[in-house]
């Protein structure tokens, strides 16, 4: 225990290496040799100056409870490698100093702490309400016509078969996509592009781009009866079409365990989307959090997999409850002590299932499985129940797949033993994420 609170280790500050170059930089970086006016606050932050190839000592310094990072160095990449030094020097037991921070840290971190606490743009203003109903009716007015518009693209795709869908190419479907953005449809041009994907994703595809062509009809439907669907399902027809949630969310405040976090890239990779998974340790209650990272950037918000933290996490209306934003963070964050208790493939199941009946178009729903067996095989990889006779399988191919080395690392990881798994269950199967071995609370996150 330190003035910073309890200390990460080793492996969770190289978590959040952004790749493995910085990885590698940032463990060279980690003894105390290029420092100097290493130190620390009781608030939660450390500073330190790194020496470089000029005259002037790089300034680095992090808030411990975003983490968040500052540094003079040129590189774009976040956290960069002096940041991750410095996080390694601070997890290592007294190398960093407690005092009063330098000017050049003390200036940011109030700089971060003002800008926390002003309150939003316009907060306290005057309404239009009157101009805001009108945007809205016309917003939908637009939205309206790409349905329809996208209703006849459905049909036409049906009406010629899917037998073509191959040759056809991925070039009209990225068209329709456009022609949803343009009606104000961000959510639908999303599920488009997915949709145009699929017949190069590999065997079985015509029956994917069925289900999925079904999903998106589902939606359209659900779009244009919308003012007669029951409230919280309304919420989530407009999510998942792309409109912005209409007032706030429930706030809860909890100790929150970090599952897992993992990015992936969009169709065009124009954008990068991380999701990370939280569980309240005291409400139970699962969170999902995304950020996104512009082209060449990654996102800026990262959690270390098996770190605690207390904060108050608002949730979005619709989306199966699930869709977070992560506000005040109440202390620093600290590893977790204990592995979170598992349950049955059957179990998970019916999670999903009932999760189902909120959001028709969820995919997946999180779920801690064990203790499990992997168990791989001609037909796939399963998880098995240590005890019964349920399994769950693991797709490999198309969304929610998991790679083979990932997959590798669990069996290596379970020895042929059970293990406790946290990942994600949907209609294909279960995609693990991270496991634990019994008795021992450090996560393993799988690649």
């Amino acid at each position: 225990m330190t003035e910073q609170g309890v200390r990460w280790t080793a492996e969770q500050v190289l978590a959040l290496a952004p790749d493995d170059a910085s990885r590698k930089a940032g463990s060279r970086l980690g003894g105390a040799g290029p420092w100097s006016q290493i130190g620390g606050s009781a608030s939660g932050s450390v500073w330190g100056l790194c020496k470089g190839s000029g005259s002037k000592p790089y300034r680095t310094v992090v808030d411990l409870a975003g983490p968040a990072y500052k540094c003079s160095c040129p590189s774009r990449k976040f956290p960069c490698k002096h940041a991750l030094g410095l996080l390694l020097l601070w997890s290592a037991e007294g190398a960093c100093e407690p005092g009063e921070a330098p000017d050049w840290a003390a200036q940011w971190l109030a700089d971060r702490a003002a800008k926390a606490a002003r309150p939003a743009a316009g907060a306290g203003g005057p309404v239009d309400e009157e101009g805001a109903r009108k945007r809205a009716e016309r917003r939908a007015a637009r939205v309206g016509a790409g349905v329809t518009e996208l209703e006849q693209r459905l049909a036409d795709l049906l009406r010629g078969g899917l037998a073509g869908q191959e040759q056809a190419g991925y070039a009209g479907w990225e068209e329709t996509a456009a022609r949803m953005v343009d009606a104000q449809a961000p959510g639908l041009a999303g599920r488009v592009r997915e949709l145009g994907t699929i017949p190069s994703c590999g065997p079985g595809w015509p029956a994917r781009m069925l289900e999925e062509a079904a999903l998106l009809h589902l939606l359209d439907r659900a779009w244009l009866g919308v003012a007669g669907l029951p409230e919280q399902l309304a919420a989530t027809v407009r999510s998942r079409v792309g409109l912005p949630a209409s007032g706030e969310g429930e706030a809860v405040r909890d100790r929150w365990l970090v599952l897992a976090q993992y990015d992936s890239v969009s169709p065009d990779g124009r954008l990068t989307t991380r999701r990370i998974w939280l569980r309240g340790l005291q409400g139970g209650r699962p969170a999902l959090v995304l950020d996104f990272g512009p082209p060449g950037r990654p996102p800026g918000l990262s959690l270390p997999v098996g770190l605690v933290l207390e904060a108050e996490v608002r949730f979005r209306p619709g989306s199966a409850g699930l869709r977070a934003d992560l506000g005040e963070r109440l202390s620093a964050a600290v590893p977790c002590a204990t592995v979170p208790a598992g349950v049955s493939a059957g179990a998970a199941l019916e999670a999903y299932g009932a999760a189902l009946r909120e959001d028709p178009w969820l995919e997946s729903w999180p779920v801690v499985l064990g203790p499990v067996v992997p168990i791989p095989g001609e037909l796939g990889w399963q998880l098995a129940d240590a005890e019964g006779t349920c399994a769950l399988p693991v797709p490999l191919t198309g969304a929610g797949s998991r790679s083979r080395s990932g997959l590798w690392q669990l069996a290596a990881l379970s020895g042929g033993g059970p293990v406790t798994v946290f990942g994600e269950c949907g209609h294909r199967g279960f995609t693990p994420l991270t496991a634990w071995q019994p008795d021992s609370p450090e996560p393993v996150a799988l690649s």
